[in-house]
This record gives C-alpha cells, structure tokens and sequence, in this order.
C-alpha cells in the first residue's frame, strides 16, 4: 500500500505529536470520496470541527496546488498552504497535504502537517488515511491528552468524510 510522502522537518517520531487514521470500505471509489475532500465548503457538512474557512486568494473553496487558505479547527484558527496536490489517476493514489500554522509566541505556535491519501483497492474498495505531525507546546500538551483529540477528531473526519461520499453516490 502507498504511504505519505513527508517533508523532512515533519517525519513522525520527531515531532511533537502525531496522529494517524484510516478506513478501508467497500462500494466507494477515490472518484466518490476526493470531492468531498477537495471541496472545502462540503468539510463542515460532515465534519463539524471545520469552521470558518476562507481562502486568501479566492481560488476556493476547491483545493489546490498551492493554496492558501484559513480555518478553525480543534479551537485553533489554522493558516494553511497546499503542499502536494495530486487530483486521482487511473492506477495511482490520489494525495493533498497542507502546512498548517497558528501564529504564537513560542508557547502558543504551532506547526502541523496533514496529508491525505486515497486509494483504489482490489473488489470495489477505497482506503483513505490521514496522518498529521505537529510541532510546538500545544502539540505536546495535544499528544498527552487523553483521549487522545487529535485521533478521535480525525476519526470523526474521516467517518462524515465517508458518510457524504455514500450520500452523494446514492443521490445520482
């Protein structure tokens, strides 16, 4: 299986914190599911902890190489830039990933990484895992946190993430 391509400063291990989900479902494609992600105005209509958010160039809300954008998340009220855009392609995973910050002093900043990859798999299946390093005191802080916020929050992106793509494909 593929995996996510990370920039050097944010390998997981060596970072504050890190979080990893992923679901494997049968009967949905990278075709169903990568517009309800490349699509930032469908995030709050699934996922309830996406607020706010705007794009600095008025490219949105669709994703793209690139792009600058803002949001609030987890309480926080991220700036993100699009670091890798890759729309799916027959026989090849579909990926975006974003850095993302909150502006601080050096115990308020915080500086995360969060991909996402989508992949067509054997029998009509779709696996879709995100992952996210962070750096910065809140991460620490995020990391000893139990439970865990980060996992539980992504869980819940992922699963509305899901739920839309099936709502979607059965609408047509």
């Amino acid at each position: 299986m593929h995996a996510i391509i990370w920039p050097d400063d944010y390998q997981p291990g060596f970072t504050d914190n890190f979080a990893s989900n992923e679901v494997i479902v049968a009967d949905l494609s990278v075709a169903d599911v990568w517009p309800q992600l490349a699509n930032t105005a469908a995030w709050p209509t699934y996922y309830r902890n996406a607020s706010d958010i705007a794009f600095h160039d008025d490219t949105g809300p669709l994703l793209s190489a690139g792009a600058r954008f803002r949001f609030t998340t987890f309480g926080f009220p991220v700036e993100g830039e699009v670091t890798e855009f890759v729309p799916p392609t027959a026989g090849a995973p579909a990926r975006v990933a974003w850095h993302g910050w909150v502006e601080g002093d050096a115990q308020g900043r915080l500086d995360v990484h969060h991909a996402w990859l989508l992949q067509d798999l054997p029998g009509g299946r779709v696996r879709v895992l995100t992952q996210e390093t962070q750096k910065g005191v809140p991460a620490v802080e995020l990391a000893k946190t139990r439970p865990n916020p980060m996992i539980n929050g992504h869980q819940e992106w992922l699963d509305g993430l899901i739920e839309s793509a099936r709502e979607v494909r059965s609408a047509k």
